[in-house]
């Protein structure tokens, strides 16, 4: 007699899942929904915060690594307003030198002998004198009150940028008749060395001059009468601040601008007839990619 047949049985275990909010996706777009909140939050509060805080914002983003507490983020010294002084905002330092002297009182009789233009070298500030002596008395280097009171303010006002400066001194084509062995060549160096001292005792910082250069009358600002009293004049130029230094493929570009960061040395002639040198600007030099090496070829 067969054996009976054994029914196959077959057994099916359905997995039960999770239902599809149990997951982990929706993690990810809550996520990407608070960041988009915080950014939101973010742009409100720049939009209605102060423009000093603005600028101080910038001024982190342009300088992160820290530097910026001196002078990246704006002025340096003393004050509540910051200023950027990037060559695109020399018209902003401009505007704000000629509001500090217009707004001052006792500066309301010379503001007419003060030109600022805006030049490929930086931001000149140019004192000139009038037949009386302004600045400085004729065929002297000591300042006037009324220039030692003016210098003292721009002195204020530029010793807050972190950019350079550099001094000018320039004479009439009058001969200078006081002595002998001095000229036109060192009463114009003189001037300039005397507003350096007198502006570095009033806020310039030490090391904010770079250069002192004396002109006599070789550099006229009425060339049709070499003898008007506004050829003698002192010039401040504020220099543009240099833009930083770039490596890898726009080496070039970098030391190309080196150019316009070089220094001189004072133009004039001594005492004894000698000349104390004009150095010029030294320039970047201009670096190449490093060529690569060709790949090794197999010996056959």
């Amino acid at each position: 007699m067969p054996a009976p047949v054994q029914p196959i049985i077959i057994i099916k275990r359905v997995k039960k899942g999770h239902a599809g909010h149990h997951g982990g996706a929706w993690k990810v777009a809550y996520a990407d929904f608070v960041t988009a909140m915080m950014a939101l939050f973010m742009v409100l509060w720049l939009v209605s915060s102060s423009e000093q805080v603005k600028k101080a914002i910038g001024g982190y983003f342009n300088d992160p690594t820290g530097k910026g507490k001196e002078v990246g983020n704006g002025l340096r010294g003393a004050g509540s307003e910051t200023l950027s002084v990037q060559k695109d905002d020399m018209p902003k330092l401009k505007e704000k030198l000629e509001q500090a002297i217009k707004t001052s009182q006792p500066m309301e009789k010379m503001k007419e002998h003060v030109v600022m233009t805006i030049t490929g070298e930086g931001l000149r500030i140019e004192l000139m004198e009038d037949a009386q002596g302004m600045f400085f008395q004729s065929g002297n280097a000591e300042p006037t009150p009324y220039g030692k009171e003016l210098m003292a303010l721009l002195a204020t006002e530029i010793g807050k940028l972190p950019n350079q400066v550099t001094m000018e001194g320039h004479t009439d084509s009058k001969a200078y008749s006081g002595r002998k062995d001095y000229s036109n060549w060192e009463l114009s160096s003189d001037r300039a060395n005397a507003a350096r001292r007198w502006m570095q005792a009033n806020g310039l910082r030490e090391d904010q001059v770079t250069q002192v250069r004396g002109f006599a009358d070789q550099n006229l600002r009425n060339k049709d009468d070499p003898e008007d009293a506004t050829n003698r004049r002192i010039s401040l130029i504020i220099q543009y601040k240099p833009a930083p230094e770039l490596t890898g493929s726009v080496g070039g570009a970098a030391g190309g601008s080196g150019a316009v960061g070089g220094t001189g040395a004072v133009r004039a002639v001594g005492a004894s007839g000698g000349q104390f040198g004009a150095a010029g600007g030294t320039g970047g030099k201009v670096t190449e990619a490093a060529k690569p090496e060709p790949f090794p070829t197999a010996k056959k």
